[in-house]
C-alpha cells in the first residue's frame, strides 16, 4: 500500500510546489488571516476532484476536445491579467500594516470565488492533475491508493502554506513588506498570463 501511496504523494506534492497564482493567493490569505480554513479547503478539494477525474480516466476525454484547452488558456490569462493589475495597484497605492484592526476584510463569497477562479481557470491544473497524475496512476495496480497519496499531498501543502504563513506575520506588520508582497503577486500573475498566451 505505501509503495503506491508514497509515489502518489511525491508526485502530487512536486507538481503543486511551484509558485503560482493559487499558491500566492493562499499565502496572502494566510498572512491576512481571512477565511483561511475555507480557502485551503477549497484548494485541496478542487485538487481532489481533478485528481479523481484524472485517475478515473477523464484525461483521455479531455484530449478528444482540444478547443476546451484553448478556451481555458485564454480565459485563465484574462482573469490573471485583471487580478494581477489589482495586486499591482495595491502595491502602488501602498497598504496599511498587517494589523487586525487596520485591515479591511474581504467578503467570504468574493474570496471563495477568487480562489476557485484561480484554481479552475488555470489550464495547467488540468495538465498536472487530470492528465499527468491520471496517466501516471495507470502504472499502478491500485490506482485509488495512488490517487489518495496525491490528494493527501494537496491537503498537506495548502494547509501548511496557509497556516505556516502566520510564522512570518511579524515581517508583514510593516507596510512596505505588504506592498512588496502585492508587487510580487501581481508580477507572478502577469508572468503566468503571458506564458499562457504565448504557449
Amino acid at each position: 500500500m505505501m509503495s503506491t501511496f508514497l509515489p502518489g504523494f511525491a508526485l502530487g506534492f512536486s507538481l503543486i510546489l511551484a509558485i503560482g497564482a493559487q499558491n500566492a493567493f493562499v499565502l496572502r490569505q494566510g498572512l491576512r488571516g481571512e477565511h483561511l480554513f475555507l480557502v485551503c479547503l477549497a484548494c485541496a478539494l478542487s485538487d481532489a476532484v481533478l485528481i479523481g477525474a484524472g485517475v478515473a480516466g477523464f484525461g483521455a476525454l479531455a484530449g478528444a476536445f482540444p478547443w476546451v484547452e484553448e478556451l481555458m488558456r485564454f480565459g485563465g490569462a484574462a482573469f490573471l491579467i485583471v487580478y494581477g493589475a489589482l495586486a499591482l495597484r495595491a502595491a502602488w497605492l501602498g497598504s496599511s500594516a498587517l494589523e487586525a484592526g487596520q485591515t479591511r476584510r474581504s467578503g467570504l463569497v468574493a474570496t471563495l470565488v477568487t480562489v476557485l477562479a484561480l484554481t479552475w481557470l488555470n489550464p495547467h491544473v488540468y495538465l498536472d492533475t487530470v492528465v499527468l497524475i491520471g496517466s501516471v496512476s495507470a502504472q499502478y495496480p491500485d490506482r485509488l491508493i495512488f490517487a489518495l497519496g496525491a490528494i493527501s499531498a494537496s491537503f498537506v501543502f495548502f494547509f501548511t502554506l496557509g497556516y505556516g504563513a502566520r510564522l512570518i506575520h511579524p515581517v508583514f506588520a510593516r507596510p512596505r513588506a505588504w506592498a512588496l508582497l502585492d508587487l510580487g503577486v501581481g508580477l507572478v500573475m502577469w508572468g503566468i498570463a503571458v506564458k499562457l498566451i504565448v504557449m
